[in-house]
C-alpha cells in the first residue's frame, strides 16, 4: 500500500516587504523554503511563506520575478485592506516590519483574527498599546513575540554571561552609542521619519540590552536631542537623540546609562553602522566596539560608498561555504528562526493536551515576549514624550516611574503639574 505522510506546516505572513525584509526574513524563508525546519521536539516541519501584505505591492512584486523557486509562491495584498486579505489566507503567524508608529494596529488586527504574531523592534510606542495587545494575546493563547536581533550577538552574549555567573559584579554605570550614514535616513526610511527619531528605531536595542542583561527597576527617564538635518531645526523629526536611563537593584543601588543615536553620519564613513558600549562594574569594565572587532577591506572604486571597509559579518552576512553552498546567516537571521522553533514546539511538541504547559514555557522566555517588554517600552514612551515636549518649547522634562504602580509620569522644568503618560 502507498501511504503518503503529510508534513505539518507553518503558514507564515509577512506584514512589509522593506529593508528588513531583504536583509533577515528573506533569507530566513528561502532557507527554510530549501531545507525545511528540523528540531529533535517536532520533527521536520515546512514553513511557507504563502501571503505578503504592504503598502503598495511594488517590492513584493520585484521580489517575487528574481526570487523564482527560491520561495514558496506568495499571494500578494496592497492598499487599506491589505491585512484583512492576508488573514483571510489561513496564516499561522505573520512577522510585522513596518515603520514603528504602524505596529500596534497591525499586531492586534492580527491576534484579533487569532494569528501569531512577530513584531519588529521597538514592539510599540506606548505601554498602553503594550497592556492591550499582551491581554489579547493571552486571552487566545497566541504568541505576541518581538524582535531584539541584538541581544543574540555574540558579544552580547558573553556580555550577559559573565553577569550571570557573577564574574561580573553589580553594574554601576553605562555608556552605548550607535550611528548611522545619512542614508538610512535620507532614503531607506525617508518615507517615514517625519515626526521619528532614531533613538526609537534604534536605542531600543540597547535599552533592551541593559533592560535584559541587568534587570533592576527602570526609575528615571531623561532625554534630549538635535534637530535641523533631516528635517527642520524647529520640526519634530530628530537627526540624533541622548538618553539617560537610571534603574535601581534590589540591593537600593543605582546605575545610570547612557544612549547617544544618530543617523546622520557621512555617507562615506567606513562603516555600515559605528557601535560601540562600555559597562562598568564593581569588579572590572566591559568594553564592544562593532567595528574593532572586525575586518577591514579596500575595493576600489567600491569602498567606502557601495562597499563599506568595515563590515559586520556576525549580524548578517552572505558566504561561500567551504563545501560550495552559498548561504546567509547572522544572527539577525538567528533569531527569526528561533521564533519559528518556539511557535512549532508550541503547536507540534506533544501531545495536544500539553499544548498549554508548552505555550507557557515559551511565554515566559523574556527576551522576546511582549509580556516582558514593560520597561523598553515605558522607556521608549517617555523618550517620545520628552522630545515632543522640547519639539514644542518645553526642553528639559523628566519621565519618572512611578511604584508599584508603574505609571510614567513627566515633570516640566517651572511648572508643578506633572503630565501622567500612563
Amino acid at each position: 500500500m502507498n501511504m503518503t505522510t503529510v508534513r505539518p506546516s507553518l503558514h507564515a505572513g509577512m506584514v512589509g516587504m522593506g529593508m528588513i525584509f531583504d536583509e533577515t526574513y528573506r533569507p530566513f524563508f528561502e532557507r527554510v523554503q530549501r531545507e525545511s525546519l528540523f528540531d529533535h521536539r517536532f520533527g521536520a516541519i515546512d514553513v511557507p511563506l504563502v501571503a505578503v501584505a504592504s503598502r503598495t505591492g511594488h517590492r513584493a512584486e520585484a521580489y517575487r520575478a528574481t526570487a523564482g523557486s527560491k520561495i514558496h509562491p506568495f499571494e500578494s495584498f496592497s492598499g487599506s485592506d491589505g491585512i484583512d486579505h492576508l488573514i483571510r489566507t489561513g496564516i499561522d503567524f505573520a512577522c510585522v516590519a513596518t515603520p514603528d508608529d504602524r505596529h500596534f494596529t497591525v499586531a492586534k488586527k492580527l491576534l484579533e483574527a487569532g494569528v501569531h504574531v512577530l513584531i519588529e523592534k521597538p514592539s510599540v510606542l506606548r505601554l498602553q498599546e503594550l497592556d492591550e495587545l499582551v491581554s489579547l494575546a493571552q486571552s487566545k493563547c497566541l504568541l505576541a513575540k518581538v524582535v531584539y536581533h541584538k541581544l543574540l550577538d555574540p558579544d552580547h552574549k558573553k556580555l550577559r554571561t559573565l553577569v550571570a555567573d557573577n564574574v561580573l559584579q553589580h553594574v554601576n554605570h553605562g555608556y552605548c552609542s550607535l550611528l548611522e550614514p545619512k542614508q538610512v535616513s535620507g532614503s531607506q526610511f525617508a518615507e517615514w521619519i517625519t515626526g521619528r527619531n532614531p533613538g526609537t528605531y534604534v536605542a531600543v536595542h540597547y535599552i533592551k540590552l541593559i533592560d535584559f542583561t541587568f534587570g533592576g527597576r527602570l526609575k528615571t527617564i531623561a532625554a534630549t536631542g538635535q534637530r535641523g538635518i533631516v528635517g527642520p531645526k524647529d520640526g519634530p523629526t530628530w537627526d540624533s537623540t541622548q538618553l539617560r536611563l537610571i534603574y535601581e537593584y534590589d540591593d537600593g543601588r543605582e546605575a545610570a546609562f547612557d544612549i547617544h543615536t544618530s543617523w546622520v553620519t557621512p555617507d562615506n564613513f567606513p562603516g555600515y553602522v559605528e557601535q560601540e558600549v562600555q559597562f562598568r562594574f564593581d569588579n572590572g569594565v566591559w568594553n564592544g566596539h562593532s567595528r574593532k572587532r572586525g575586518v577591514e577591506c579596500t575595493v576600489e572604486g567600491e569602498t567606502p560608498i557601495s562597499r563599506k571597509i568595515t563590515m559586520n559579518n556576525h549580524y548578517n552576512g552572505t558566504f561561500l561555504e567551504p563545501w560550495g553552498e552559498r548561504s546567509q546567516r547572522g544572527y539577525g537571521v538567528e533569531v527569526l528562526e528561533r521564533f519559528a522553533r518556539e511557535l512549532a514546539y508550541v503547536k507540534f511538541g506533544g501531545d495536544s493536551a500539553e499544548q498549554p504547559v508548552r505555550y507557557a514555557e515559551i511565554q515566559s522566555l523574556a527576551y522576546n515576549d511582549l509580556a516582558a517588554d514593560r520597561q523598553t517600552v515605558a522607556a521608549v514612551q517617555a523618550l517620545e514624550a520628552i522630545l515632543e515636549h522640547q519639539a514644542a518649547g518645553e526642553p528639559d522634562c523628566v519621565v519618572r516611574v512611578g511604584t508599584p504602580d508603574g505609571k510614567l509620569v513627566l515633570y516640566r522644568p517651572g511648572n508643578s503639574t506633572p503630565v501622567v503618560l500612563c
